[in-house]
């Protein structure tokens, strides 16, 4: 029987291939050693996978090749950012980033416009939210978080539910061959393995974005286990001046993974 073919974006949704894990793993390893070709191969053997991602929102976007290509770039993102230290299923790791990409292009283009007060209070209401978990070591309910605004409860609550999307933790996301992938599936879990490679990633890239100082103090203090009076010795400045250089460091790392 043939194939239906189907044009997005040019690419011929009939003829995509899949790649098995033995071929990933291959790709990914020859992509590490500086193998552009071994990119593009990930990519095209990746496409079913933004597709499949893609179905669901066949009824909320006018231009399925706009959406396409944005399911791409999350694609490229999650290819260039894996690992395969992470000991997880590409797909796994790569259909949260896809969601990621689309959901925000869908909600900066949506055709059901929310008014821009309820966004801003929604958005006030997600950053003092994020104020007060640090603040209280738990999840704020939404009383506290409405007396930090000085609004009520429904104010606050109908902004936040009006930026959700209503979907069951059920629904099937993808499925290459093997397990079927659920939106339950990528929920976090505070002690999952992929909240470990998430924050991982998150604090390199913290690390790295750190002044030279910043990052040296930061590397010879908590990895290679040295005292701040020692660091003031070796670098030739007080300890006092490698107490705040740290504290600096540390608030900056904080503020980016956080």
């Amino acid at each position: 029987m043939a194939r239906h073919k189907v044009e997005i974006c040019g690419v011929n949704t009939a003829n995509l291939k899949v790649l098995d894990n033995n071929s990933m793993i291959e790709l990914f390893k020859k992509y590490s050693q500086g193998d552009k070709f071994a990119k593009e191969e990930l990519i095209n053997g990746n496409l079913k996978l933004v597709l499949s991602i893609l179905k669901k929102y066949n009824n909320r976007c006018d231009n399925m090749d706009d959406l396409f290509q944005v399911g791409c770039i999350g694609l490229i993102k999650a290819i260039d950012n894996f690992d395969l230290k992470f000991d997880v299923k590409f797909s796994t790791y790569a259909v949260p980033m896809i969601l990621g990409e689309v959901k925000r292009y869908l909600r900066d283009n949506n055709s059901v416009r929310i008014a821009r007060s309820i966004k801003d209070i929604a958005y006030r209401a997600l950053t003092v939210k994020e104020k007060l978990i640090h603040e209280l070591n738990r999840e704020p309910t939404i009383k506290e978080i409405a007396k930090e605004l000085d609004l009520t409860e429904y104010e606050v609550s109908n902004a936040i539910d009006s930026m959700k999307d209503t979907v069951s933790i059920f629904e099937p996301i993808y499925n290459d061959g093997g397990d079927t992938i659920y939106l339950a599936d990528q929920i976090e879990d505070k002690n999952s393995k992929m909240k470990q490679v998430e924050e991982r990633i998150a604090l390199n890239e913290a690390i790295e974005k750190l002044k030279d100082k910043e990052k040296y103090i930061i590397i010879e203090r908590y990895i290679m286990g040295k005292t701040q009076m020692e660091l003031a010795d070796e670098i030739g400045i007080s300890q006092a001046q490698i107490s705040r250089l740290e504290k600096n460091a540390l608030n900056n790392i904080k503020n980016r993974v956080i």
